[in-house]
């Protein structure tokens, strides 16, 4: 692989992570646009995770059929077309439509891209590979609020949109120059069932914690769209047990990487799906900042994960992946715990030091779980392993939303108080609780677990000690 492939994927990934958050910043300037009520404008968000949750279970089989790089292509064009539809939208209806246009890009965009960089990257190389394209999801969730924030006060709300048409056209380019071609067997004929079962169920379960989490419906809907979602996954499951090729394989589960780094690593997302939900809530209604303040602070733990591309090959070669996870697991639970003694009189360069700190360790403890995840993947059952991880992650994300609000809302009833700093800092520290869980699946597996990918050897290290 090209040494500019994996960065050329990254920033198609970091187009879809940041347009992912970016429009919560812009809520009320779009709806003043639009007519409309900004919690009803949060339809929007809700459509585009929607889209995810349906046709992120088709990546898998559309990249074996039609080509990864082919499908990886024509999902950015997508996304760009969505984008510039949401730019040119007149309307509550053509604005959600214009965002489900743009979620069926991000679907394919995300899955396909690590399905690429995991074929046509060699093991020893894939430490380095995935540390730069992991970063992006790390960044992306904490600089889209302040983006937002600065384009809309200082341009316009359309540019957010706008923007990502040259990224998207110089993506293309370079993906056609550099991205090698993956010739796959051509794959048994599309589990639609499945399809349909795995759409309902991860659209269901995301658009109904979304809903709940926040309220652009009432609650019941919410509820209700999270039984039917959660009935669809079990009999999706029970689908997939049967069925001789599923949308889905869960039968990936069996291999022991794969299944602890799954489990690991959505736990570890709940938690951080969580921290931007809530430090710029703190940071606004509990400390009085503005949003493009808070939104400058925030982004210094995007600062924090950049530099882990720059040691993590390093790292993981001296003390393997379960040491270093472990490790990294605990210091972000650290991390996130000082949250929760952050007062509106905290010195500036306390603040930024631990955000700073805090955002390092949590992308390093990300692109460990993505390397070993799929480090016992074989080359031809990377697509549905980058498919089926992919939906776990997005339910885990909405997960986070919805577990920060019901911790807020339950400190509020069993206080009898409004929303303030004391319950931001409770909300911390649970999930500050969730980090060290994390941790646990990951304890164990052996200490050699990953080791044809970092490279670390415990015979060798072994005989260093006295």
């Amino acid at each position: 692989m090209h040494r500019f492939a994996p960065l050329i994927l990254a920033v198609a990934l970091f187009m879809e992570q940041m347009d992912s958050t970016v429009i919560a910043t812009s809520l009320p300037a779009i709806a003043a646009d639009l007519a409309v009520g900004p919690i009803t404008l949060k339809l929007a968000m809700t459509s585009y995770l929607v889209a995810l949750g349906v046709f992120i279970p088709l990546s898998g089989w559309a990249a074996d059929r039609f080509g990864a790089k082919r499908v990886f292509l024509i999902a950015i064009g997508v996304f760009m077309a969505g984008s510039v539809l949401c730019a040119v939208s007149g309307s509550l209806i053509s604005f959600v439509m214009a965002r489900f246009l743009q979620g069926m890009g991000g679907s394919m965009m995300t899955p396909v891209g690590r399905a690429i960089l995991l074929r046509s990257t060699k093991k020893s190389e894939l430490v380095s590979a995935m540390a730069m394209f992991t970063i992006p999801g790390v960044i992306g969730p904490l600089v889209g609020p302040p983006i937002g924030g600065f384009i809309t006060t200082y341009f316009n709300w359309e540019w957010i949109f706008l923007i990502n048409v040259p990224i998207g056209f110089i993506g293309i380019a370079l993906s056609v120059i550099y991205l090698p071609r993956i010739d796959s067997p051509p794959p048994p004929p599309a589990d639609l069932v499945g399809f349909v079962l795995s759409g309902i169920g991860a659209a269901g379960i995301v658009f109904g914690l979304s809903v709940v989490s926040l309220p652009a419906l009432p609650p019941a809907i919410g509820v209700a769209a999270t039984a039917i979602g959660a009935l669809s996954t079990l009999l999706f499951i029970g689908h997939a047990r049967r069925h001789p090729h599923p949308v889905l394989d869960l039968g990936l589960f069996r291999i022991e990487t794969f299944r602890v780094c799954v489990t690991s690593g959505t736990i570890f997302r709940i938690a951080m799906g969580a921290v931007p939900f809530l430090l710029p809530l703190m940071l606004q209604l509990g400390f009085g900042f503005s949003a493009f303040h808070s939104g400058l602070i925030t982004f210094v733990a995007a600062g924090g994960a950049l530099f882990t591309k720059f040691v993590a090959r390093r790292v993981f070669l001296r003390f393997g992946f379960r040491r270093t996870l472990l490790a990294a697991a605990t210091a972000s639970a650290v991390g996130t715990a000082a949250n929760a003694f952050f007062f509106p009189d905290t010195p500036y360069i306390v603040l930024i030091g631990i955000l700073f700190l805090t955002g390092f360790v949590r992308s390093f403890f990300f692109t460990g779980i993505n390397i070993l995840g799929f480090a016992d993947i074989e080359r031809n059952q990377t697509s549905q392993a980058t498919a089926l991880n992919a939906v776990i992650q997005q339910i885990s994300g909405a997960l986070g939303v919805a577990f920060a609000g019901i911790i807020l809302e339950i400190h509020a009833v069993a206080t009898g108080q409004s929303l303030g700093i004391a319950s931001f800092h409770i909300a911390f520290l649970c999930v500050a609780v969730l980090n060290i869980a994390a941790a646990f699946p990951i304890s164990r597996l052996p200490a050699g677990a990953g080791s044809a990918v970092s490279g670390h050897r415990i015979d060798k290290i072994e005989e260093e000690l006295p």
